[in-house]
């Protein structure tokens, strides 16, 4: 009896610790994730006047957040724009950008994805205005 008793507190014992209190953040979904994300890089900058084109020069400095935004690292100011459906911006997912601003990207340019596995188009996307993001202070 007395190890039936101990088996049973421990199983109850283990079941109480087996969702510790942090895993409420596994729960986030990927737009949370992603927001998160974003908020992390922008720290410490201060939003400008929202722009349609910027001169994205280096495609390395662009960067996908998934379901929240395009994100165009210029060095001193990051630029970032969101998706009118930012379920477009999947994780699985390339995003192929067919320019129609010369060497500057533009919202009005033409987004989809590809499925990364099997090379099909998945989406469209289409962005809203860029809002640049500088440091503030020194």
């Amino acid at each position: 009896m007395r190890k039936t008793i101990t088996a049973i507190a421990l199983a109850a014992l283990a079941a109480s610790t087996a969702f510790p209190v942090g895993a409420a953040s596994a729960k986030q979904t990927v737009a949370e994730k992603g927001e998160a994300r974003l908020a992390k890089l922008l720290e410490g900058r201060t939003a400008g006047a929202p722009v349609t084109c910027i001169s994205a020069m280096n495609s390395n400095s662009l960067q996908v957040i998934d379901e929240t935004a395009v994100v165009y690292d210029g060095g001193k100011t990051i630029y970032v724009a969101r998706p009118t459906d930012p379920r477009q911006l999947g994780r699985n997912d390339v995003l192929v950008i067919q320019r129609t601003s010369g060497s500057q990207l533009c919202s009005n340019d033409i987004l989809y994805t590809v499925d990364q596995g099997t090379g099909f188009r998945t989406g469209v996307v289409f962005l809203k205005e860029f809002v640049p993001y500088t440091k503030t202070g020194g």
